[in-house]
Formats: structure tokens, sequence, C-alpha cells
């Protein structure tokens, strides 16, 4: 029996401790501060006892050691079966099930998000990408067979490949290793089905003479708009025996099987406490990299490559995840994802994905396991941006609670939380009518910054604060070239995409913009009773070649509202505007211009 020694929860143990607020504030006026998590060296204030009751985390049969000690420093309440929890680390479960998550509430898992984190599913969608956009940009998976339905698909690949290609067998929803042998004989094909096919990867780097996968960890805090981080450490996992491309070998599992869960068997098997060591079956991704260095080989090269490959995978997921959260979930607040992903590499040091995991293993056995994945749920839930609830969400539905009470803060929450007003839905069927390859035009989407803009824009500055060791890959400011992966283009990405490139080598200033028009935004609501909508006759005698009119068709709105307000853009009929005079249309109270920003003596887009 393995014993876990995950650190303990030692409230007793307050000597030396480093003080810590509980609270994060944002960035920017107006704007939630976020719950604090902390590390095991650090103390957190404890909040004043009303708030300290809300408070409460659900736990189930699969939260692991590391979440449950990382929350209990932040002074949350285990609980099982309340239904006012802030937060929860749990199974996934079927779409529907997400309509019981309250707007307050936050679960580890996207409805949908099982297109890549199923074998099979993976395998159909990232073939689909390969088929679409070339091997050049999807050739980073193995060539794989889903049976039965592929059955003579397979068998005459196999026919092609000759006697000497091996093959690696797969239940389409299996963990651990479990179910998995590599085979080179039709006549030992399983025939409990479904199963996938592989092509064994027979020529893998190796170290030491063993074989070994990378296990990364990517952690998705939206789909609309896409954010994807990917942690800077994680877990080499070596086989335990050396390797051996003889076909007498094949059955030999601590060979060919890289999985903790199968190599901690071997009596061979040697753990690793040091997360700076090169030693033993179990390395750090950090360990890893300062090895190849030695060697001489680019581990940014690697890296890169890496990157690339995880964003592309996330962004196969993106149509079944985003329509399945708009059926199903209430608040886009309430889900979040971590990812783990296995890669191999080859002797080329070419990396391939051999597949995704929706609910990656977080026990920690060994103190390199705590030290890794420690750290990474710590940075995990303060990136994930908890949010102590507004009174009147978490209460009982037949109890009321007057809003006069509301803080400022509050009241702009409560205003964010309604549908986008028509100048918005214009504006997002502007953009998405026009082609990514104009980048002068795409620069003009922040000349004027709706509401929704100002919001998503800020959450995102925010979340990019409290990465810790996480780094953001999607957006930045190179992100221009996966926008076209996606099935249907996406307003939010499209915005943040030109945010990056435009503030990214000066992120300070976008903030400071930011911030005024946050300010602006609460002077707007409380002089205003109605909104202004855009009106074709403010531009009239002011056409350019970038002025279009008739009637959008095909274009969809991607904002957190339901399809019939995708049918309302849809069918909006009017001159759309020359989007270089923008600057100079009153817009107040919604959405807010640069303009209107300078007229108040507040700086404007160009100014700052």
């Amino acid at each position: 029996m393995t014993v876990t020694v995950e650190e303990p929860i030692s409230p007793d143990v307050e000597v030396d401790l480093v003080e810590k607020p509980a609270l994060v504030p944002s960035l920017f006026p107006h704007m939630p501060s976020t719950l604090y998590f902390s590390t095991a060296d650090e103390r957190v204030e404890l909040l004043p006892a009303e708030q300290r009751k809300l408070l409460k985390w659900k736990i189930t049969t699969v939260t692991p050691n590391v979440v449950k000690n990382t929350i209990s420093r932040s002074h949350f309440k285990a609980t099982k079966k309340s239904h006012d929890w802030l937060g929860c680390w749990g199974h996934h479960m079927k779409s529907p099930g997400f309509k019981a998550i309250r707007e307050f509430q936050k679960l580890n898992h996207f409805p949908g998000s099982f297109q890549i984190g199923r074998k099979d599913r993976l395998w159909r969608n990232l073939s689909k990408m390969q088929a679409h956009f070339g091997k050049r940009e999807f050739g980073f998976f193995p060539r794989s067979f889903i049976l039965p339905q592929d059955i003579k698909l397979l068998r005459k690949a196999w026919e092609d490949g000759g006697s000497k290609q091996k093959w690696i067998v797969k239940p389409p929803a299996s963990a651990r290793g479990i179910g998995i042998q590599v085979i080179h004989k039709w006549s030992q094909m399983p025939c409990k089905r479904p199963l996938l096919v592989q092509e064994y990867l027979h020529k893998p780097y190796l170290i030491s003479g063993n074989k070994f996968d990378l296990r990364i960890y990517v952690y998705v805090t939206s789909y609309d708009p896409l954010r994807v981080y990917i942690f800077n450490d994680g877990l080499v996992r070596f086989a335990s025996c050396k390797y051996s491309p003889s076909m007498k070998t094949l059955n030999n599992k601590f060979m060919h099987l890289t999985n903790y869960s199968v190599n901690k068997k071997n009596s061979e098997y040697q753990s690793n406490s040091d997360d700076k060591a090169c030693q033993g079956h179990k390395w750090a991704l950090k360990a890893l990299w300062q090895y190849l260095g030695s060697q001489g080989i680019s581990t940014t090269l690697i890296w890169e490559k890496i990157k690339d490959m995880v964003i592309k995978t996330i962004i196969a997921s993106d149509p079944y995840v985003n329509s399945l959260v708009k059926m199903h979930v209430c608040s886009p607040y309430s889900c979040h994802e971590l990812f783990g992903f296995d890669i191999m590499l080859d002797e080329n040091l070419k990396p391939w994905v051999l597949e995704v995991n929706i609910s990656p293993s977080l026990h920690s056995n060994t103190p390199l396991d705590v030290s890794i994945k420690g750290q990474m749920i710590r940075d995990l839930l303060n990136l994930a941006g908890f949010v102590l609830p507004l009174r009147e969400d978490i209460a009982p539905s037949n109890s009321s609670a007057s809003s006069s009470t509301n803080s400022l803060c509050e009241v702009v929450r409560e205003k964010w939380r309604s549908d986008i007003s028509t100048d918005e839905k214009v504006k997002r069927a502007f953009y998405l009518s026009q082609r990514f390859g104009d980048q002068d035009f795409c620069a003009t989407i922040l000349d004027v910054l709706t509401p929704v803009d100002v919001r998503v824009l800020a959450e995102s500055e925010d979340e990019l604060s409290r990465k810790g060791d996480f780094e953001r890959v999607f957006p930045s400011h190179a992100s221009s070239r996966y926008l076209r992966f996606f099935e249907q283009p996406r307003y939010l990405n499209i915005v943040l995409n030109q945010w990056e490139q435009t503030y990214w080598l000066n992120r300070s200033k976008g903030i400071n913009l930011l911030r005024d028009l946050c300010e602006k935004r609460v002077q707007l609501w409380n002089l205003a009773d109605s909104v202004h909508h855009w009106s074709s006759k403010s531009y009239h005698g002011h056409r350019s070649p970038m002025t279009r009119s008739g009637v959008l068709v095909s274009q969809r709105s991607d904002a957190e509202d339901e399809d019939s307000s995708d049918r309302e853009v849809q069918s909006v009929t009017m001159s759309l505007p020359d989007m270089s005079l923008l600057t100079t249309i009153s817009l107040s109270p919604s959405p807010i211009s640069s303009s209107s920003l300078a007229s108040d003596s507040l700086p404007s887009h160009n100014e700052l």
C-alpha cells in the first residue's frame, strides 16, 4: 500500500508563516476582488464572520488531498450536501447536469470537454482538423483507427505497413494504462469493442535507454473568449525497463508503457523525491529541460512546439464546448478545467500528443508530486478568480435581499450580467462579417469599446496578473495565426487578440486605459436611464471603401446570450459604419468610445 505524503493541514503551526490578505484586489475600479489561495508557508487572514460563512467547498469522492489542503488554508469549510458551495473539484457529468450549477459556483469541468478527453473523440476531431488544414499544421498525433467502424481501413493500413509494424491498442475511455497493449499480429487484436488502435511510436527518444512521456498541465479559464494557460512545470514519467524494439518484448508493459500506475508495480521501479534531480523513474519537467540543455538540445524549440499542439487541440474542442455552455450553463463564470496532456518525444525530438486527460491524477505520493502539483493547484485556484457571491444570489429562492444594501461593486457586477445591447450586437455582426486577413481593419476593433468589451478585457488582465507559474499561450501577441482554425469566428477572440498585439509590449498602458474606461462606465450608468443605439444616419455623407450595406446573413453573435439573440444579430439591416470614423461617434451610455472619454478630460485611446 502506497502512503500518501501530501502536505498535511497543520492549523497549529503558526510560527514564521507570512500573513496574506484573504482577498486580492482587482487592477480596476468597481471590479470584484478574488479569494487568495496560499502556499504552505503562508497564512491567509480571516475574513469577517459573515463573509467567512460563505466559504464552502463541495467535496466529492474524487477531490484530491492537494485540493483539500489548498482550500483549507483559505479557510474553506468542506461540505458534501450544501447547495450554496462556491467551488467543487469533482467528476465530469452529462451536459444537462450543468444547469444545476448556480452562477456564483465553479466546477472544474466544461460540458463537452470529453470531445478531446476521450481517445476516440480526440482522434476524430484532430483528424477532421488535419483533413481541413493539412498535416503540416495538424500532423502531431499518431495515425489512429476506431473499431469497429474503421476495421476495413485498419486492415488495409495493417497490410500496407508490413510485418514489422507495431500497433498500440487502447480502450477509448480508460485511464492509468488499463487495457492497453502493444501488438504486431492481427490475431492479437482484442475482440472486445470499442477500441482505439494507433500506430506505435517505435522510435522514441531515450534517456539512459528508457522511454518516457511528459505530463503537461493545461488550464482553460474560458472558452468564449478562449483563454488557455500552460503550467511551466510538469512530470516526466519513465518506463522502468530499458527499451528494446524487439517484437519479443511487446508483452513487457514495464518497457513499453510509461504510466506511473503501471510501473510502480515493477520491483525495479526507482522513486525520486527531488524536483531538481535527474534520477529515478519520475522527474520534474524543469529537470528534463536542464538535462536536455546540458546535451546541447534547444528545449525552447520543443516547448514552443508543445504550446502550438496544445492550442490547436483545445481549439478542436471549441465548437462542441461553446454550444453546450450556451445551452446548459447559467454563467460562463461557473466552468473552468484542468487538462493533462500526455506527450512523447520521438528520436528526432518531435513532440506527439498521445492523449488528453480531463481528470488528470492529482494524487501526490512523493515529495516530487507535492512540489509540482501543490504549486500548480494553488496557482490554478488563484487564476480561477473565485469571487464572494452577492447576498441575494446565495440566499434560498424564497427569500429576498434589499438591493439598496449592495455596494457599488455589486451593482456593477449585476449590470454586467445583463444581456448585451443592440449597439454591441451591431458591432459584433460588423466585425464577424469580415475576413481575418486584414490586420489594419482588425485593429479598428479597439477604437470603440463596448461595455462587454471593457468587462472582458478587464477580467483578462486581472486574470493574467494572477497567473503564478502558469503561462498564457492563447491569446498572445502571436495568436493571430490560430484564429483561422476556429470552426466559426468568435468576436471576443478577435478583441483579445488585437488587444494583445497592441499592448503586449506596454501592458501598463492598456491597463491604464481600461481603468479609465471602468470608471467612465459607472459614471455613465449613473447619468443615463436608457441605452442609445447606433443610427445609420450618424454616418450620412461619410462613406468609404470599408463601408458595407444591406442585410447581414449567416453571422453569429458570440455573446453570453441565447440563440434568439443570435438570430436577432443575423437579421440586422443597416448601413454599416466606416469603422475609421467610430471614434467620433457618441455612444454614451453604451458602448463607450475613446472620444467620449476625451470630452470629459480623460485620455483618449490614441493619446495613451
